[in-house]
């Protein structure tokens, strides 16, 4: 059994599931045929194991069978956040719904893809982080031009470049490091994107990525290089207040 998270936060994660699962399903057998679809065994293994009371599955109880990977998968399937598990992906909903709003309808398709389509909730987020840059580079005080094809990877070096986050001469050989990390972390994504998933076109003996922690990792790594980007870039460029109040100082009412 693979254990990915502490007993006491798992303790607090089973209880979740198993309310939205009932509000969900109203009658016994729904929530049984529903917990079965999860169900995976061979010889010498079983992800978890149906437990029943009174000849109905008992839902509490079986759920607290689940493996970690199993349980959280059913948690992302109901709608169950997990913030506790991995801290950046509701943050980052929340950061970017008013500033960014093409870029949070696209993350919120590609959240309801991670179970189902996990290699379409990949080419999702990577499409959000590109709108995300192109939206901080579109700023009038960001001298930089952005072609329309350009990728995650260029936009990536074009922003690190205009931050002077790197490449820069005087910037320590631990920051360049960072730095070049950071456009590898996006390089990587993008990869992904093209190569594993069904975007582009694959051929019958193509790996295409097909697990939801996978997915997830990839998603969550998104959302973290995203809230890193905003937040500096609005550290650097903080807006007026005195602009913002005098937005609607010109309509004719």
């Amino acid at each position: 059994m693979q254990k990915i998270m502490s007993p006491k936060y798992k303790m607090k994660l089973i209880k979740e599931v198993e309310a939205a699962i009932c509000k969900e399903y109203s009658s016994f057998i729904d929530r049984e045929y529903y917990i079965n679809q999860w169900y995976e065994n061979d010889i010498n293994w079983s992800n978890f194991e149906i437990i029943k009371k009174a000849g109905m599955c008992d839902v509490y109880a079986t759920i607290s069978t689940m493996d970690d990977a199993t349980l959280v998968k059913v948690a992302i399937d109901m709608g169950v956040e997990t913030p506790d598990f991995i801290p950046s992906i509701p943050t980052f909903r929340n950061a970017i719904k008013s500033d960014y709003s093409n870029a949070s309808l696209t993350f919120e398709k590609a959240f309801k893809q991670l179970t189902e389509h996990p290699d379409i909730a990949i080419g999702l987020v990577n499409s959000a982080l590109e709108s995300i840059i192109k939206e901080i580079l579109k700023d009038e005080r960001i001298s930089t031009q952005v072609n329309k094809n350009d990728t995650l990877y260029d936009l990536t070096k074009e922003i690190l470049k205009f931050f002077s986050l790197y490449p820069y001469s005087k910037m320590l050989p631990e920051l360049k490091t960072i730095g070049s990390s950071f456009i590898a972390i996006n390089q990587s994504i993008e990869k992904l994107r093209s190569e594993k998933t069904y975007f582009h076109g694959k051929s019958s003996g193509d790996y295409v990525v097909d697990d939801t922690l996978f997915a997830y990792f990839v998603v969550n790594s998104v959302a973290t290089v995203g809230l890193f980007l905003d937040s500096y870039y609005k550290k650097m460029f903080p807006v007026n207040k005195k602009d913002q109040d005098n937005t609607f100082d010109d309509l004719p009412f």
